[in-house]
């Protein structure tokens, strides 16, 4: 049975994509099959993975308004073991279009119940909002993935997100886990970096990954280059501290 992780936090910035990109990767080469599901109008996560999104033209809107089934949306990629759902523009219609429909909460739980057995993981990377394709994908996941980075406005929000969660929880999902809280873009030199860590750690303890992500130039280079960092490169820093948080990942559903 495949669990469905959400990547969300309506902060933009806090290295979402990053993570489902590298997550997925990380997943791909320690031999999980792992779909990726872009639900960001933006599109990051599909030209992360080396899809030119100018030419999708069926992809997670398409799976929302149940006009082809998610199998029929996937496509391979480069990455060992991962496929992905892409996203291209018209993705920020749907918001419009599904407010009529009856269930509109649920439509990509509905899409994902064919395919779910067919993975070890289903990464979903949220847009950086709190609107319809992301209550979707909260409704959807079995876990929520929630990166923070190490910088003054960490905290900020979070505790709307958390709230979100919450209401998800008691209308839509009462499964719906808080997989971990990630903390991102640290860097060792500031000493802000540190007290973000100390405060977040103190307020949610063991809700944290153990797992690190530190501010490393060369994830920031891999997506311009379609790639994944395991694939960019594989010595880098980010491509250690995604390999461990796999293996964390990994640990804790094992």
């Amino acid at each position: 049975m495949g669990k469905i992780i959400a990547i969300a936090n309506q902060k933009g910035g806090v290295g979402k994509t990053t993570t489902t990109i590298n997550l997925a990767a990380s997943l791909g080469v320690l031999e999980k099959k792992v779909l990726l599901i872009d639900a960001d109008p933006q599109a990051n996560a599909s030209s992360g993975l080396g899809i030119d999104v100018e030419t999708v033209e069926i992809g997670t809107y398409e799976v929302l308004e149940h006009s082809v089934s998610a199998k029929d949306a996937i496509v391979k990629t480069g990455s060992p073991n991962v496929d992905l759902i892409p996203a291209h523009i018209d993705l920020v219609a749907i918001e419009i279009e599904l407010v009529d429909k009856e269930d509109r909460e649920y439509m990509l739980k509905k899409s994902l119940i064919d395919i779910k057995d067919d993975y070890d993981f289903i990464l979903i990377d949220c847009a950086p909002s709190l609107g319809l394709i992301t209550l979707n994908s909260l409704v959807a996941a079995d876990a929520v993935i929630i990166p923070i980075q190490c910088e003054y406005f960490a905290l900020e929000g979070l505790g709307k997100l958390l709230n979100t969660v919450k209401s998800v929880q008691n209308i839509h999902n009462p499964d719906l886990e808080i997989e971990g809280l990630l903390l991102t873009m640290f860097d060792s030199r500031l000493r802000l970096s540190n007290q973000v860590v100390d405060e977040v750690r103190k307020h949610f303890a063991s809700m944290v990954f153990e797992t690190i992500i530190r501010r490393n130039t060369r994830l920031g280079e891999a997506p311009s280059y379609g790639e994944s960092i395991i694939a960019y490169d594989a010595t880098s820093k980010g491509a250690v501290n995604y390999i461990n948080l796999a293996q964390e990942l990994l640990k804790k559903n094992s």
